[in-house]
């Protein structure tokens, strides 16, 4: 039995460098340490190294609301540290009076100075408009010099314990749709209550996202767990499929995060 039966065609080349990190401890008794890993990621890596007893596994994203989170695998006779993770926590400090952030404005700034999305983990912002960022230690220099403006805010990036992170605003509503089908654009228009006229556009064109990943095909077919976005109508997560309707429609369960 292949282990590739168990994931995407897609997802390949992430098993394989799992497999290759996970002999790199077995074999080599060598540490680990990944950029950060998105959702999808991580429960790759749980399903690949979660019951290998000769590997030790963790993840962090300097905080308990993180999604985003660094691996690190070791050997089990290894103690491992919050330190092991090479997190950096910056407070960005702005005008919070008279400008608003959003995740869009930061995550937009930080792709502008060049920096690549495994480079830093979550954003948050809390009810107050306080805001804040993870990255890597390894660019956090890079980062604290380069960004000064975020949109038309003149920012500066404070460097605070990891202990200091702040309550992310929550932003996910639960709901139920039910569905033809699987596949992305039937999901899709029942999840965001447009036409798949209107919805077939946005997949065509690159803007639908699946974990991460920019998905052009209509008929991809979605699973339960899987992460969602089209630019302009934020994300979405499908928690579960809640089985059949008396119509034989299947019934999906996701929050929706703006």
């Amino acid at each position: 039995m292949s282990i590739y039966q168990h994931f995407r065609e897609e997802e390949r080349p992430f098993v394989d460098q799992v497999i290759e990190w996970q002999g790199d401890v077995t074999l080599r008794h060598l540490d680990r340490l990944s950029d950060f890993l998105d959702p999808r990621q991580q429960e790759i890596v749980r399903t690949i190294v979660g019951q290998d007893d000769e590997v030790s596994l963790s993840f962090a994203g300097g905080s308990r609301f993180a999604e985003r989170c660094r691996l690190h695998l070791a050997p089990p006779y290894l103690e491992t540290s919050v330190d092991d993770f090479r997190l950096t926590l910056f407070s960005i400090e702005y005008p919070f009076k008279f400008v608003t952030l959003e995740h869009r404005d930061i995550l937009g700034s930080m792709m502008n100075i060049g920096v690549k999305r495994e480079k830093f983990g979550d954003i948050f912002i809390s009810e107050n408009g306080i805001a804040q960022i993870v990255v890597a230690s390894e660019i956090a220099d890079y980062v604290e010099m380069n960004i000064q403006t975020i949109g038309r805010a003149s920012v500066r990036l404070n460097r605070i314990p990891l202990s200091e992170h702040i309550i992310p605003k929550d932003e996910w509503e639960e709901a139920v749709i039910t569905v033809s089908s699987m596949r992305l654009d039937v999901v899709l228009a029942q999840m965001y209550k447009l036409s798949r006229s209107k919805v077939i556009p946005f997949i065509e064109k690159g803007l639908a996202k699946v974990n991460w990943k920019t998905v052009d095909r209509l008929d991809f077919l979605l699973q339960e767990g899987d992460y969602i976005s089209v630019r302009g109508f934020g994300r979405a997560r499908l928690s579960a499929i809640e089985g059949l309707t008396k119509k034989e429609k299947i019934r999906l369960r996701f929050g929706r995060k703006r």
